[in-house]
């Protein structure tokens, strides 16, 4: 199970890191909005929501991986 989490989490950092990376390159979002410092500025915070919310999820997970493995 272990395997499992971390290969979980590793797919996640990676995802985490192309969105920034998309999200600090890009002139035009897909509604084809001009990406101002406040637009990515809130797109930066919407993104690290949903980090904190995946985190959380996988502590969880973590948790009762290793209450089991005992």
């Amino acid at each position: 199970m272990m395997k499992i989490w971390w290969t979980t989490s590793v797919v996640w950092i990676l995802f985490f890191i192309a969105a920034s990376i998309v999200i600090a390159v890009r002139n035009v979002d897909g509604a084809g909005v001009v990406q101002t410092p406040e637009l990515r500025l809130l797109a930066f915070l919407v993104l690290g929501g949903f980090f904190v919310l995946i985190l959380i999820v996988q502590w969880i997970f973590l948790y009762f991986v290793k209450k089991r493995k005992r």
